[in-house]
């Protein structure tokens, strides 16, 4: 191994303020400077960028002189030195190690998304196929052909025997009045009779067998009118049974519902009509279509959810109420868009961040909005124009070196314990509301000389009895970079007043 390149590191190590990054910047700096040493190119001279305070580094100068925020020159940036936090957190990477880190980049594009929205649910009986079987007379049940709920019935097949007296004597008029008119054919009586065994409650299926048998029918059976299951099942061999009581509850299977809970916020994506896939665990591999049939208007307030109510063909009977079912809907796509692959995007919480490549090789983190998400691609609303290039791998390396430049630029420009107090004694100059400027003396600790500057003042405001002109002594802090907020101030006894001292932190 290189011996000055160990020396190096362990010179960073034990001089750096942050020991991993000392290390880290001789690593990703290594492959520039031996490609530099080995094709003996000497080093270029340096470009000046701008000039800035150091101690307020946001402002930039054109030209050198003195800052006018702290009285001191103003310190030039080289244009080398991309990455620095005054530099718009540019970060710049030796193409040799881009390579060994597998940095990929692609393009902001164009592109129409579908979004796929995946739900789940649970399927159930189509209300809309319910039929209601009722007794329309007095009577009695005298035979129950199904004894248990849920049993499957068909289309013709005989649920319950009655005998309803009302019916036999309704009978008995018509079959009398239909042998006065010789059996030939219906006569006015013979009408009025029938019609009276319509009003009695029996059906067109029962009137027409006792038209074909010519005999009173005492039994008359009760049918299932659709293909279904019976729901419900009150009827009861020997009981009696009153107009309007309910006796069975059908319900069809020809369709079911899929009932699906969607995110309150992906339900937005979701119109009637929009097409279904749906896969139940108990049949693996196959795959039921369907439709959209309406979205329920409520949001569950315990899940947050809101229910779409999908219609599903159920020829064989396959589907069963109370399977559990994976739903996926797919949204009509939407126009053109700006879009990045989904893995491009560094989602911090608060933030969403892309890094953009740009000229000359380097790289810059920028904040974006985020909108829809499909097929690994993500909608960019603002942030990133079309063409620009932007990483898909390797970005939190790259953000991570950003994060280490800007903080090291600050631990140069500031001090490591930016938290600190400091003690010192001046002359005030000027009291305004919120400021107060002072000439201090200098400050061994922060490496400062004499200088006049502004403070903020204490919380509670500059003390009664201090004036512009006294002399003070004071303590203050930096509760962010940039700001000098005074703890405390006094005005200088008689024996501090005779001259500045050096001042330091406590």
């Amino acid at each position: 191994m290189n011996r000055g390149l160990i020396a190096v590191a362990l010179a960073a190590v034990s001089l750096g303020t942050a020991s991993g990054y000392g290390l880290y910047r001789v690593i990703m700096t290594q492959g520039e400077d031996t490609s530099s040493r080995e094709a003996g190119i000497g080093a270029p001279e340096k470009k000046v960028l701008y000039w800035h305070d150091p101690m307020v580094p946001g402002p930039r100068f054109d030209k050198p002189g003195k800052s006018p925020f702290m009285d001191m020159q103003l310190v030039p940036v080289y244009a080398d030195e991309a990455g620095a936090a005054g530099d718009d957190g540019k970060v710049g990477i030796n193409p040799r190690v881009q390579q060994n880190l597998g940095i990929r980049t692609t393009e902001v594009a164009r592109k129409e998304l579908a979004p796929v929205v995946s739900a789940v649910g649970s399927i159930a009986y189509n209300e809309r196929d319910v039929v209601l079987i009722q007794a329309r007379s007095n009577g009695f049940v005298e035979g129950l052909h199904v004894r248990a709920p849920l049993a499957r019935v068909h289309k013709g097949q005989a649920l319950a025997e009655l005998y309803v007296p009302e019916w036999i004597a309704a009978q008995e008029e018509y079959l009398a009045a239909r042998r006065v008119g010789g059996g030939t054919g219906l006569n006015g009586l013979a009408k009025a009779a029938r019609q009276r065994m319509r009003l009695a409650g029996m059906s067109e299926d029962q009137i027409r067998t006792v038209e074909a048998r010519g005999n009173v029918q005492p039994h008359q059976a009760v049918t299932a009118p659709v293909d279904g299951v019976v729901t419900e099942l009150a009827a009861r061999e020997g009981m009696t049974v009153a107009p309007g009581m309910s006796l069975f509850r059908l319900n069809g299977t020809g369709t079911v519902w899929l009932n699906a809970d969607l995110p309150e916020n992906m339900s937005v994506q979701v119109r009637a009509g929009t097409a279904v896939e749906a896969q139940v665990s108990s049949m693996p591999g196959m795959v039921f279509k369907g439709k959209v049939s309406e979205l329920l208007p409520e949001i569950d307030p315990a899940t947050r959810t809101r229910k779409a109510r999908i219609e599903l063909a159920n020829a064989s009977g396959e589907l069963t109420p109370g399977m559990f079912a994976t739903v996926s809907l797919a949204s009509a796509p939407r126009a053109a868009v700006l879009a990045v692959p989904s893995e491009a995007v560094i989602q911090t919480g608060e933030r969403q961040v892309v890094i953009l490549m740009q000229e000359g090789g380097t790289f810059k983190p920028v904040d974006v909005q985020a909108g829809i998400e499909a097929n690994g691609w993500t909608e960019i609303r603002k942030g990133v124009e079309a063409g620009q290039t932007v990483v898909v791998s390797g970005q939190f390396l790259i953000d991570s070196e950003a994060s280490l430049k800007g903080t090291a630029t600050r631990m140069n420009a500031v001090t490591q314990a930016t938290h600190r107090t400091y003690r010192t004694e001046g002359k005030v100059e000027d009291i305004s509301k919120e400021e107060a400027t002072i000439s201090h003396a200098p400050i061994p600790a922060l490496k400062w000389g004499e200088m006049t500057m502004e403070f903020a003042l204490p919380a509670g405001g500059m003390p009664k009895g201090i004036a512009v002109g006294d002399k003070v002594v004071f303590e203050f802090s930096m509760p962010k970079e940039g700001v000098y907020q005074i703890t405390t101030i006094s005005r200088a006894t008689a024996s501090g007043s005779g001259g500045r001292k050096a001042a330091g932190a406590s």
